[in-house]
């Protein structure tokens, strides 16, 4: 297990509240995460897991509550705020572009450049951008074959692997994983989680969401389950079965 094992949080979100309209979607949700933790987050559709990972990434503010990083009170205006603080998240709609290659979709938005002139003119380093994007799949201890490859030619493992990789470019403490497993192959499957165990050991917090529990307690050291916008349950991994997890997901007796 990764640094989850005591000690203050690196991220806490205390009493979060968020409406839509007349739909209270979370309600008073307590929710953090360690250095180093896999934190599994599970629940049925409309129990308010993606508006929890929306807000702790910037997309939403919270109505009523607060979020803390290392004991410290932030506010989040956009994505942006966000990933300063060293959040990043990987959504299921990875929003690669498929006529780019391996690098470009890595370093898009963030292109090394060579700024010439003035400032006013910049050539995109293309033989830096192919360095760095070999060197951080090999600190991920990865490997995704010609990464002259086209985006649009890769197999749905190798996406997430990119749009990981990207999301851990600018070396963030935290990374929220939205149901990155969907859609994949078995194998390709193992890769993502051995990937997931990874950013453990590198001292990554991982918000890791998925509809598959088994993947779910595969790599989390602790799952925390909503249901109709409320936690109602947080426990270590170990400390509960896949079934009395779905219990306390649909209401029946659980744990």
């Amino acid at each position: 297990m990764g640094g989850g094992n005591g000690g203050r949080p690196w991220v806490e979100m205390r009493g979060i509240h968020k409406w839509f309209g007349g739909v209270h979607a979370l309600k008073g949700v307590d929710f953090h995460v360690h250095r180093g933790e896999v934190v599994g987050l599970i629940g049925d559709n409309g129990a308010g897991k993606s508006t929890l990972i929306k807000i702790l990434s910037g997309v939403f503010p919270p109505d009523k509550g607060e979020i803390l990083i290392e004991g410290r009170r932030v506010r989040f205006r956009s994505p942006k705020d966000a990933k300063e603080y060293g959040i990043e998240t990987v959504y299921q709609e990875l929003a690669l572009v498929d006529n780019l290659d391996v690098p470009a979709n890595i370093f898009l938005g963030r292109e090394p450049a060579l700024v010439g002139g003035r400032g006013l003119f910049a050539l995109l380093h293309k033989g830096r951008m192919l360095r760095e994007a070999r060197a951080l799949l090999e600190r991920l201890k990865v490997n995704i074959g010609d990464l002259t490859s086209l985006a649009g030619e890769l197999s749905g493992g190798q996406r997430q692997t990119v749009a990981i990789a990207r999301a851990l470019y600018t070396e963030p403490k935290l990374l929220i994983m939205d149901e990155p497993t969907a859609a994949l192959a078995v194998q390709e499957t193992r890769k993502v989680l051995d990937l997931v165990r990874k950013l453990r050991e590198r001292d990554i917090g991982v918000v890791f969401i998925s509809h598959t529990l088994q993947e779910v307690f595969a790599v989390a050291d602790r799952i925390v389950i909503l249901r109709k916008g409320e936690k109602v349950g947080d426990l270590p991994a170990a400390a509960l079965t896949v079934d009395e997890a779905v219990k306390l997901m649909v209401g029946g007796e659980g744990a």
